[in-house]
């Protein structure tokens, strides 16, 4: 019942309010205009012959969860293929760059049942698997309606969620009916997806355990480790808003305790580049170099902003200490197992409810120090850079942890292969 209402709305809505909204993106830049036409079901792309699995996510971090499984599908298979759809221009990039040979990105539709279904007779997918929550009615029961296996993979639901979907318990019922298993982050997300009406639902673990090692250009390592030489650096990683001067209060006193020390900044939003180098220098009197407007790092240099995008494993290889973003303020966090399998130690704010089953297992192998302040970052930091021995034990630790982690992996992949006919 809700489907179908939700289908009649949303064929009324697209010509008086999405096709004007979409417009807007376009002219805003939000849209990739060379490749419109895949948000309306019409690909460019010839469907490739064989079996073709569909992984959809919504963003940057639901499609860098989707490598490792990729990949690992791809190898045990070699006429397979894989097509990822997500919604944003900066993620489609991502995938451009990572994305192995017999995989390729293509642009979620807009969910009306008119582009949907010319999407999915176009693709014909002989799997779907549709990643964490983003749940879109007309696609997902269309799917359905064609009796294409359908598995939600690292579904989540976070208590705000659930407390609000249990109003709405007829409406996430109807959607849940449509996947032919869901596959819980946790424990407790299996669960809250059975509650909610999900035909079957299972806990193999959390994928973003498993990920693989960030890609890294030699080239530009070789140049950044050059003009980097040997002086002493960390990294403050994917920062949101405030968090930059919140930490940069404290780079003048921990220069002074670390002499000729380098700070890298890794905003979460590249745009912001420029914001966060006035700040600095403005606030504190920093020296600071943007790697957008490829500014070199030399010895003056306090500060490097690396807003670019598809760099983090260039950061994550030059550093061996990573404070990860998002934890000062309360977003939630962002992800601090790509440190950890690169050999970083981690350090993370108070504000890690987005990983909380995450953070409980790292933090009882040691794997990760949560501080609650930006002052306590300023401090252990401090630490750990005047304590190599101190600073290597617990990289060792954390990559450890990361490595433990990753099995999740296998039970997941056999999993999937049982739903390809």
């Amino acid at each position: 019942m809700f489907i179908d209402l939700y289908q009649n709305l949303i064929r009324l809505a697209y010509p008086l309010g999405i096709k004007p909204y979409l417009k807007r993106r376009c002219r805003r830049g939000k849209e990739d205009l060379e490749r419109f036409n895949e948000r309306l079901g019409r690909p460019q792309l010839p469907r490739p012959q064989g079996r073709l699995i569909w992984f959809h996510g919504a963003s940057v971090g639901e499609s860098v969860s989707m490598l490792p499984l990729i990949h690992t599908l791809l190898a045990a298979d070699p006429a397979l293929h894989i097509m990822v759809t997500t919604g944003t221009r900066t993620s489609a990039e991502i995938m451009a760059k990572r994305l192995p040979e017999r995989a390729f990105h293509q642009y979620i539709p807009v969910d009306t049942p008119r582009f949907t279904s010319a999407f999915l007779d176009h693709w014909q997918p002989d799997l779907v698997l549709w990643f964490e929550s983003d749940f879109w009615p007309s696609m997902l029961s269309g799917i359905k309606a064609r009796q294409i296996p359908l598995l939600l993979v690292n579904g989540r639901i976070s208590d705000r969620s659930f407390r609000r979907w249990m109003q709405f318990r007829y409406i996430i019922k109807e959607i849940l009916g449509c996947f032919s298993l869901c596959l819980g982050q946790s424990q407790q997300d299996a669960d809250r997806l059975q509650q909610l009406g999900a035909p079957q639902s299972l806990c193999l673990g959390n994928l973003k355990y498993a990920g693989l090692p960030l890609p890294v250009d030699a080239d530009n390592l070789r140049l950044l480790r050059q003009q980097i030489g040997n002086r002493p650096l960390w990294l403050i990683s994917a920062t949101h808003d405030d968090e930059e001067n919140q930490i940069g209060a404290y780079l003048p006193a921990l220069a002074q305790s670390i002499p000729n020390l380098l700070t890298i900044i890794a905003p979460r939003h590249p745009e912001r580049g420029q914001t966060i180098a006035d700040t600095l220098h403005r606030n504190y009197n920093l020296n600071v170099a943007l790697r957008s407007q490829q500014q070199p790092i030399t010895p003056q240099t306090n500060v490097y902003i690396a807003d670019t995008i598809g760099e983090m494993g260039l950061w994550y290889t030059l550093s061996p200490l990573s404070f990860i973003g998002g934890s000062l303020i309360p977003h939630g966090g962002q992800n601090f197992m790509e440190p950890a399998r690169m050999h970083n130690a981690v350090i993370t704010g108070p504000h890690m409810h987005n990983f909380t089953d995450a953070m409980q297992r790292a933090l009882k192998a040691d794997a990760v120090i949560q501080v609650n302040t930006a002052e306590e970052v300023y401090h252990t930091a401090q630490r750990l850079l005047q304590n190599p021995n101190l600073l290597q034990q617990h990289q060792d630790q954390a990559l450890a942890w990361a490595q433990a982690e990753n099995q999740v992996l296998d039970g997941i992949a056999d999993t999937i292969k049982g739903f390809l006919k």
